[in-house]
């Protein structure tokens, strides 16, 4: 087994000087310099996988999940949120949530709801 050297002083040599509110405040700068991108990512990009998850946690089954994924992506809603379609078009139509998603399952309340977000059919 080859021996590492031990050059730890010589490279924190740069962070000595630090006190440990420096330090503290060093280190959250950098871990959101390495989690921003990250959540940027997160934010600008879904899948049909994800939004059918956020749907069964909102207490749709499945079937009907995917029922609604479809429906948004046909209408090109996914960037939207499946979640936020139905949550959206639960307050225009005055309808508790899971009414309202159920009522999604028809392509005309769906192109209803594709309106609300400026889509037009």
């Amino acid at each position: 087994m080859i021996k590492r050297e031990d050059d730890f002083q010589q490279r924190r040599s740069h962070l000595a000087q630090l006190s440990d509110e420096e330090l503290r405040s060093r280190f959250w700068a950098l871990t959101e310099q390495l989690v921003d991108p990250l959540l940027q990512l997160a934010k600008e990009n879904t899948s049909p996988a994800i939004e059918r998850s956020v749907l069964l946690r909102m207490g749709f089954s499945s079937l009907e999940a995917k029922t609604l994924v479809d429906g948004c992506a046909e209408r090109n809603l996914l960037g939207h949120g499946a979640g936020n379609v139905v949550y959206r078009y639960s307050i225009h139509a005055n309808l508790p949530v899971r009414v309202a998603g159920l009522a999604l399952l028809a392509p005309a309340k769906m192109d209803e709801a594709a309106r609300l977000f400026g889509g037009d059919k």
